[in-house]
């Protein structure tokens, strides 16, 4: 049998389109999508489907501790001074972006945790000026 890594995958149809209608009298509801991949050494077209094979009540696990995973993915506005050059170089480097309007940069958390710069982390009235 081919191996998917080796083919181009040029069409996935969602049930009901074109190209699709005789595999969901075939599949009916347990069809999901129909991928057409293609084989460039060969030369071949194969047809995939996408199945349901099984279906179970799921309950969604809440993560334990919401406050702390909200700070880790949050964008910060952190003060850097002019003259700190070394310190805007290194926020730079690590992805930080200038914000000249509230002259602050803004950082993720982990990056502010990384600097050591928790301490100059400016809290904005409007939080969505960032």
């Amino acid at each position: 049998m081919q191996k998917t890594q080796d083919m181009i995958a040029k069409a996935t149809l969602r049930p009901g389109q074109n190209g699709t209608k005789h595999l969901v009298e075939k599949y009916g509801d347990r069809l999901l999508c129909v991928r057409y991949r293609y084989d460039p050494k060969t030369k071949k077209r194969f047809t995939t489907v996408e199945l349901i094979e099984a279906e179970a009540a799921w309950i969604e696990e809440r993560p334990v501790s919401t406050a702390n995973r909200s700070n880790e993915t949050r964008r910060l506005g952190v003060r850097i001074e002019f003259t700190e050059t070394d310190l805007r170089e290194k926020a730079k480097h690590l992805g930080a972006i200038w914000r000249p309007r509230q002259k602050l940069w803004e950082m993720s958390y982990e990056d502010v945790v990384a600097l050591g710069l928790e301490h100059r982390v400016n809290i904005l009235e409007d939080a969505g000026c960032l």
